[in-house]
């Protein structure tokens, strides 16, 4: 499979086939790649400028990694200063080292000029193959000169130049820096997909829960001012597509719950909620306010928190689910009300012992 980091959920063509949680786990799986390579792409530049680069992302994509009230960005991923020469740069990257085609939308590779598509000359795209540890840089030129007219299914047929193996393996180079770079988005890749099972098994529980009423004549319990309630109905509203009425009271309502001696599992129902209500309502001063500070206070929750005494992959997930939902609303609060919160640089950087918690979740 080959990411083009600006995949959007409406341009997928397996849509129908994905919840809008894992459309938010495929945006952060290239977000993370994007994030992990800015560094090692500014290294190499700077080798073959022989000078001072900087790299940094660029637009909505600086502070984002997928819009809750949808659209795409159109700038570059990477925008580059070389010793005072600006560069641009798109990010793509495959997860197979045996493709037959490596594909690039022709609208990225050129701009349309009196019905004759011609390529930009003020930007490149850079390249990576994860399993081999292999990149290329290459100008949109090249690319127009060496591939074939097609659509590509994984991009909701979108047109594309579809560049042949036999063409594209030649120009690839080896780096051994860019494989301690895959090996770090490999695991951190890792977390999110092990995170997003949360979701998952939340499912399941929820529905044994109900089938249970009709199977063995037991009762489910909702009842007034308490979390685990609210945490059932909002994902039950959540699953039915549905926003409740009154979603800024619910919002506020919910930060009462908040005790620093929660356990992981009740922070986690918090979150959720958080995470599913705070996107359904335009937050007024005094709102934002308290969502901000209660952003301060999961955060410092999760800082608190030894990672390496999670006792059980049950605790991890939690734990890891978190920090997951936590950075997205950090970033969010940033791009959409300019909020003083410290931004994200890297996914999961919230928390530690990184390759420990892989080695628990592999073991």
């Amino acid at each position: 499979m080959q990411i083009d980091s600006k995949t959007t959920y409406a341009q997928s063509s397996d849509i129908k086939s994905r919840t809008y949680l894992e459309y938010r786990r495929d945006m952060k799986k290239k977000a993370i790649a994007e994030y992990e390579t800015r560094d090692w792409l500014k290294d190499l530049l700077s080798a073959l400028h022989k000078g001072n680069v900087t790299v940094d992302k660029a637009g909505g994509d600086a502070r984002i990694w997928f819009l809750r009230k949808g659209g795409v960005t159109r700038e570059p991923d990477f925008i580059a200063n070389c010793n005072g020469t600006i560069e641009q740069f798109e990010f793509q990257y495959a997860d197979s080292a045996d493709l037959t085609y490596y594909d690039f939308k022709d609208s990225k590779v050129g701009k349309k000029e009196k019905g004759t598509r011609i390529p930009y000359k003020d930007k490149k795209f850079v390249y990576i193959i994860k399993p081999s540890g292999q990149y290329a840089l290459i100008d949109p030129a090249w690319i127009m000169e060496n591939g074939e007219k097609g659509v590509v299914a994984a991009w909701g047929n979108a047109p594309a130049y579809r560049v042949h193996r036999s063409k594209f393996i030649p120009i690839l180079k080896n780096d051994e820096n860019l494989q301690n770079v895959v090996q770090l988005i490999n695991m951190k890749t890792t977390l999110l997909n092990f995170a997003f099972d949360y979701v998952k098994l939340e499912n399941n529980k929820l529905s044994g829960l109900l089938q249970g009423v009709i199977d063995r004549n037991t009762t489910v319990g909702i009842i007034p001012k308490d979390l685990k309630s609210f945490y059932r109905v909002c994902f039950i509203i959540d699953k039915l597509q549905e926003t409740p009425l009154n979603a800024n009271a619910w919002l506020m309502y919910l930060l009462s719950f908040y005790d620093e001696k929660m356990s992981l599992y009740q922070m986690a129902q918090l979150v959720y909620c958080l995470d599913f209500l705070y996107p359904k309502v335009n937050l007024q001063k005094n709102e934002l306010n308290a969502i901000i500070s209660m952003i301060q206070r999961i955060k410092a929750y999760c800082q608190a928190l030894d990672s390496e005494l999670l006792s059980s992959q049950e605790e991890i997930r939690n734990y890891l689910f978190i920090v997951n939902l936590l950075e997205d609303l950090i970033q969010d609060t940033i791009f959409y009300y300019n909020s003083n919160l410290e931004p994200i640089s890297k996914i999961f950087e919230t928390i530690g012992h990184l390759k420990a918690i892989v080695a628990a979740i592999n073991s």
